[in-house]
């Protein structure tokens, strides 16, 4: 079950350490659902204070509808430094823009290179491979994936927001179409967070849809999640 109640479907120390310090990324994994090696990856990316676990679970929700998807659901590498339990990407402990975005640069070649590696093991190309973040993670899925010399096929984002510098877009190097989602009560990443990263998106020429979700808090719903995987299938090709 996922936890702290962040997917509503009605069913189914500072920063982070010097990059060689940290351990390798792991976690859950699930199988395409028409078995056989998969034509098409999606990589959960999960929150501050959770783990793998906490989002592997949208692979049981919507692998029937992409049966030839691997989905793979990372731990990120560092201990949360606000709980007791959980991972984080990055520190969130000074949340000034400035700070947020250093520490997504250092976590980003991490997990770059484990998404690297994750092609690389099932020999399939960037463009087979989509990025789905929630909240810390989404954060996580822009600054990657638009970074990237391949680009993924899409990155999809919950709860989330793009954390951008002054000069950001000359970092720019590829432009997935992207779909934000966002509940309209999210009381821990703002509701405006959703515009502001639409406007920085769409000033960098990348293809943003967004979706506004009324009454959800920092969570998922069926709605949103029922969106998301519509746009999945349009453009995650082999899914």
């Amino acid at each position: 079950m996922l936890r702290k109640s962040l997917l509503r479907t009605g069913g189914a120390a500072a920063l982070l350490a010097p990059m060689t310090a940290l351990p390798p990324i792991a976690g859950p994994r699930r199988a395409p659902r028409a078995g056989g090696a998969p034509t098409a990856l999606v990589v959960l990316l999960h929150g501050l204070g959770a783990d793998g676990e906490d989002l592997i679970e949208i692979a049981d929700v919507i692998g029937d509808a992409l049966p030839h998807t691997a989905f793979v659901a990372p731990d990120a590498p560092e201990t949360c430094d606000m709980a007791p339990w959980g991972r984080q990407w990055f520190s969130l402990q000074q949340r000034t823009a400035e700070r947020m975005a250093y520490g997504a640069g250092i976590a980003a070649p991490v997990l770059d290179g484990w998404l690297d590696a994750l092609l690389a093991e099932t020999g399939l190309a960037p463009g087979r491979m989509a990025l789905v973040g929630f909240s810390q993670g989404t954060m996580m899925a822009l600054h990657v994936a638009l970074r990237r010399a391949e680009p993924v096929a899409a990155v999809l984002g919950f709860s989330g927001r793009l954390l951008a510098g002054a000069d950001w877009i000359r970092g720019i190097r590829s432009r997935p179409p992207v779909m934000l989602v966002h509940g309209e009560a999210d009381e821990v990443v703002p509701f405006d967070a959703m515009a502001e990263a639409e406007a920085g998106l769409r000033a960098a020429g990348v293809p943003v849809e967004v979706l506004a979700r009324p009454g959800l808090g920092h969570g998922l719903d069926a709605p949103g999640l029922a969106a998301g995987l519509a746009f999945l299938r349009r453009n995650l090709p082999g899914a």
